[in-house]
């Protein structure tokens, strides 16, 4: 197979899971930020998730003074979990994501099997990036400039 037209082919693809993320993000109450998160496995969408509060709690994200509250959780970590609670499981699976991971959401994403993130825009620490690449989990970023060419 010739290898341009299966890059361009992934591209798409990935694109495509990218807008599904993006829609997905603007369910989070969270006013500061708003992040989707996509698992994919052998080309189906076997998680989703998206920043906000746990179970019970108000959905109200950031304090008085606008800073997030310690215990949101972050979308890849809701998308994880929903995994937990399933009969799948993320191992050689895909994450999408609009906000790339902080450090404490990269190590949970290599202990849950994930071998390739795809992110739109990136977090303002890239430690979660560079431990990703040095844990050989391949990291993708695709601009949303980028996406809409495609």
């Amino acid at each position: 197979m010739d290898n341009s037209y299966s890059t361009s082919k992934q591209l798409r693809y990935d694109s495509a899971y990218l807008k599904m993320a993006l829609e997905w993000a603007k369910l989070s109450h969270c006013k500061r930020k708003q992040v989707g998160a996509l698992i994919v496995k052998d080309r189906m969408i076997i998680s989703d998730g998206y920043n906000g509060t746990p179970t019970g709690f108000d959905n109200c994200c950031e304090g008085d003074t606008g800073e997030t509250h310690w215990y949101v959780l972050h979308a890849e970590a809701n998308a994880m979990m929903k995994i937990a609670k399933s009969t799948h499981n993320a191992d050689g699976a895909t994450l999408y994501l609009t906000l790339s991971p902080c450090k404490e959401c990269s190590k949970l994403i290599l202990q849950a099997g994930i071998k390739r993130v795809v992110y739109i825009n990136a977090y303002k620490d890239n430690s979660g990036l560079d431990f990703l690449t040095s844990s050989n989990i391949e990291v993708t970023h695709l601009p949303l400039e980028k996406m809409n060419d495609l």
